[in-house]
């Protein structure tokens, strides 16, 4: 079947360029005979080229070359792709984008499975589970895989899909919820700064980090962190078919694939060739053609990247300062 959409699509290239090769030639090297020079040759060939990307516009289109959309989700995940409001790591994941990809990759009726590609330490708690819930959604095989990290925000997302494979070497777990602050207040006493509250709710400024955190602050805080990862263990245990009992008594560890595949909280362990050969099976096929969907980004978009990474370069360690500047949740 797939050779033969190959086939259907030589031809369309092949047959368009040569009508456009008849057309530019006729056009300007034939008629009128004043233009048959070396210019008239130099604009028939950008007809041809012209021609050639617009039949295999068309190929495509009538007889894509792929059946399995693959996603990758790599690095933090966060909401924006940036850890913060000011510059940071340009390496981030966004979830928006990622949800859209696979958002796109489900309306493709030549799309009969989705990989998604998880090589990420975690990140947001709620991004993350936008792209699990995307994940869900993908009507059809869903197929989560990792070469190296599939850690905690990462792992949530896999337990939206129907399995997880990973290769012997293989980071996976971490099944948790991380809360941080940093606790400056001995520092702004030492500079001579000194807090002022003007605020409306007792808990309205809990982790500030110029001031000392109070117990019950602390038992607030923590409670949050408890809700979060009794989610984040119900998420595992019905994605997974887990006991909630065995998922806490990982204690947020990490494991190498061959004890992660031991455990079950990874179904196969193999290489990226033998899952696509395991999935052509399945879909009852000779191989699959996998097609990376990626962010439909506009030009200014594109810029805007660009110069983020130009200002994570020039000033990452002020990121790195004030991207703990308040309490924080992370998976």
């Amino acid at each position: 079947m797939a050779s033969g959409r190959g086939i259907a699509r030589l031809l369309i290239v092949v047959v368009g360029a040569a009508v456009f090769a008849v057309i530019g030639v006729s056009l300007f090297v034939v008629y009128p005979a004043s233009m048959a020079d070396l210019a008239g040759v130099l604009v028939a060939l950008v007809v041809v080229v012209a021609g050639i990307r617009i039949a295999g516009s068309v190929a495509g289109s009538l007889f894509p070359g792929y059946d399995v959309a693959e996603v990758a989700v790599e690095g933090p995940i966060t909401r924006d792709g940036g850890g913060g409001r000011l510059p940071s790591s340009p390496r981030g994941t966004p979830a928006d984008d990622i949800v859209d990809q696979i958002d796109r990759a489900d309306e493709d009726d030549n799309v009969d499975a989705l990989l998604l590609k998880l090589n990420t330490p975690g990140g947001e708690i709620v991004p993350s589970d936008d792209i699990r819930l995307a994940a869900e959604r993908f009507d059809g095989p869903t197929i989560a895989y990792t070469t190296d990290v599939c850690a905690s925000g990462g792992y949530w997302i896999a337990s939206g899909c129907d399995e997880l494979w990973a290769r012997d070497g293989s980071i996976v777990g971490s099944i948790g919820v991380i809360g941080s602050r940093v606790n400056a207040n001995d520092l702004a006493e030492k500079v001579g700064l000194s807090y002022e509250r003007l605020a409306a709710g007792e808990y309205k400024d809990a982790g500030t980090p110029l001031k000392e955190l109070e117990d019950d602050e602390r038992e607030y805080l923590q409670g949050l962190i408890d809700d979060y990862y009794e989610t984040f263990v119900e998420r595992v245990s019905d994605g997974r078919d887990l006991e909630p009992e065995f998922v806490r008594d990982t204690e947020a560890r990490i494991y190498l694939g061959e004890e992660a595949y031991e455990m079950e909280l990874v179904d196969h362990l193999g290489t990226r060739r033998e899952l696509e050969d395991e999935l052509a099976d399945r879909l009852d096929r000779d191989a699959v053609a996998v097609e990376a969907f990626e962010p439909e980004r506009p030009l200014m978009a594109r810029i805007g990247t660009g110069a983020q990474q130009l200002a994570y370069a020039f000033g990452a360690g002020i990121a790195g300062i004030a991207e703990d500047r308040e309490f924080r949740l992370r998976l």
